[in-house]
């Protein structure tokens, strides 16, 4: 299968002739645009699935004739047939429900198409492999294509939060713990945070495509015995035609590369939940710090004329709820028996592309909503003023500190927030009043220490430490 090169690019399971287009046979579900991106979409698609099995296959015999197992016409007559378009999807179905998986009926079929093309050359098809070698090596190209628009995608983020991150470093915004405001950070600081979470997916990534793109080809038990003495030979130069890395040994029933990609994944959508958790946050009505971009028919009501609603993190939210447990039948799975699995191999075969698909869906999403992110920095300041100085009483308290002691400050300070707050006066108000706080305050200094820029700690230099870390690494 090609490679693909965005993580949007609907061409990306077009079969190796590139004449048949997919997509027409494997058209959008109701909600499958919404969820998931059409690429990796048909990446997975039945016809997908499918011509990853079948490349294996052409490759196989490819391998075999260079080894000199089988005959090299017999070779090109097998590869000639592997095209997804030529077989009967739905036959292969009916087929797979009686045989257990997929690829023992879709040998039968190439071999009967093979048949009717060179009677002699249908003896060789699929030769020294087993129905799990095809499945595996076909799942782990499907992997490839993925990943690499994964790996894209998560570029594309990076960019767009980079970008954010430089724009608002110096920008004051409420920090808020336990969904209260709790003293000032600056926008470009929780960008910053985001950033530096996806450079850690991205380095995972790059780390798991090593370990996972690794062919499965084993035979019967793992012993490759039907290839006798070319067994070795024949893997090497299988593994090479495929443009894929060979195993020490074959992995049938040790499913920790497929765990691992699941659980990467798992991780990247849990991170993207944060972010929509934070994006969605910010764009209720009482905060409005920042919103996801508008266009016609984003985020309408079907009743209610003035909504814009955070659609975007919706289905980036739906998939970090999802996935985790889909993550978790891939854990589960991982306990197989003996020499090849019963059941629990039989279960990975949806839930890790699921897993694809939403992790996918959501990164595009996330970085759909980070290139287009409106930031109303006005709405930020008046958001600092609205706990009528509040956000400031650590400020105060670290000053009082130094001349009272941490315990007596932070209890005069705790005090002077109550009465604020019962009073319905303003913090500096409170203080200017209190005798015992105003000897130790100047008009100046509470001044100083009621503008939330003289209050932003080394937000700057860590958005400026995240920032030089990333190029670092892209160099």
């Amino acid at each position: 299968m090609k490679p693909c090169s965005s993580i949007t690019d609907v061409s990306a399971n077009h079969v190796e002739d590139g004449n048949h287009d997919l997509s027409a046979t494997n058209p959008p579900g109701l909600l499958d645009t919404l969820f998931r991106t059409d690429a990796v979409r048909e990446i997975f698609s039945d016809y997908g699935r499918l011509q990853g099995m079948l490349d294996f296959e052409a490759a196989l015999a490819r391998a075999t004739a260079r080894a000199g197992v089988i005959p090299g016409p017999a070779a090109s007559q097998i590869e000639s047939q592997c095209r997804a378009e030529l077989f009967d999807m739905e036959a292969l179905s009916r087929g797979a429900a009686a045989a257990g998986n997929p690829a023992i009926p879709m040998v039968k079929a190439l071999t009967a198409q093979v048949e009717r093309k060179d009677h002699d050359a249908a003896r060789f098809v699929h030769w020294g492999a087993t129905s799990q070698d095809a499945m595996d090596t076909g799942l782990v190209l499907q992997l490839r294509n993925v990943l690499e628009l994964i790996d894209a995608g998560e570029a594309n983020l990076s960019d767009a939060l980079a970008t954010l991150a430089g724009k608002y470093k110096g920008t004051p915004v409420a920090g808020r713990t336990w969904m209260q405001q709790a003293t000032p950070v600056t926008f470009g600081l929780k960008a910053a945070g985001w950033l530096s979470a996806i450079e850690r997916h991205r380095q995972r990534l790059k780390e798991l495509r090593a370990r996972t793109l690794v062919l499965q080809f084993g035979g019967a038990v793992g012993t490759l015995a039907t290839l006798g003495k070319h067994g070795l030979d024949v893997a090497s130069t299988l593994a090479e035609e495929l443009k894929l890395s060979l195993p020490d040994i074959p992995w049938h029933a040790h499913r920790d590369r497929l765990a691992e990609v699941a659980t990467t994944l798992g991780l990247l959508v849990g991170s993207l939940g944060k972010i929509a958790r934070d994006i969605s946050l910010a764009m209720q009505t009482e905060i409005g710090e920042a919103s996801e971009p508008a266009a016609p028919g984003r985020g309408g009501s079907s009743t209610l004329p003035h909504k814009r609603n955070p659609v975007s993190s919706a289905v980036v939210l739906a998939a970090a709820a999802r996935v985790p447990a889909l993550v978790s039948v891939m854990l589960a799975a991982m306990v197989q028996e003996q020499e090849r699995g019963l059941g629990n191999w039989h279960a990975e075969w949806e839930t890790l592309p699921e897993i694809c698909m939403l992790a996918a869906g959501a990164l595009g999403h996330t970085s759909q909503v980070m290139e287009g992110l409106e930031i109303d920095a006005g709405r930020m300041r008046e958001n600092l003023e609205a706990t009528r100085g509040l956000i400031m009483s650590e400020a105060v308290s670290s000053a009082l500190a130094a001349k009272l002691g941490r315990q007596a400050a932070h209890e005069l300070v705790e005090a002077a927030c109550r009465r604020a707050v019962e009073q319905g006066k303003s913090l500096r108000e409170v203080l200017e009043q209190d005798t015992k706080l105003a000897a130790h305050l100047s008009t100046a200094e509470l001044d100083r220490l009621f503008d939330p820029e003289n209050y932003l700690g080394v937000s700057e230099q860590l958005v400026e430490r995240v920032l030089a870390a990333r190029t670092g690494r892209k160099k």
